[in-house]
């Protein structure tokens, strides 16, 4: 069986954050704000679930952390981001 690597194609979309997003970030140690900062980087490539009973809501699994994030047709609204067990509380 030969495996073959894919090319994920996807269209480039502008990211921003809220508010309690900046604050939550700011917060964080450096190590995991660099983490956390690539992951978002790397979006739609990563441990990305879509949010049950919501039409636009997706997580980002980074560690023991979670990016809260809705995604529109050009856009990425990062809404929060909290330690995974705040993250689903709301």
């Amino acid at each position: 069986m030969k495996y073959e690597k894919k090319q994920v194609e996807y269209q480039e979309c502008r990211i921003e954050y809220s508010k309690e997003a900046v604050k939550h970030i700011q917060a964080l140690d450096k190590p995991t704000k660099g983490r956390i900062k690539m992951a978002i980087e790397k979006i739609p490539i990563g441990d990305i679930k879509k949010l049950m009973g919501r039409e636009n809501d997706y997580r980002l699994r980074v560690g023991g952390y979670r990016v809260l994030f809705s995604k529109h047709s050009d856009r990425i609204i990062i809404k929060d981001v909290l330690p995974r067990g705040q993250a689903y509380k709301r």
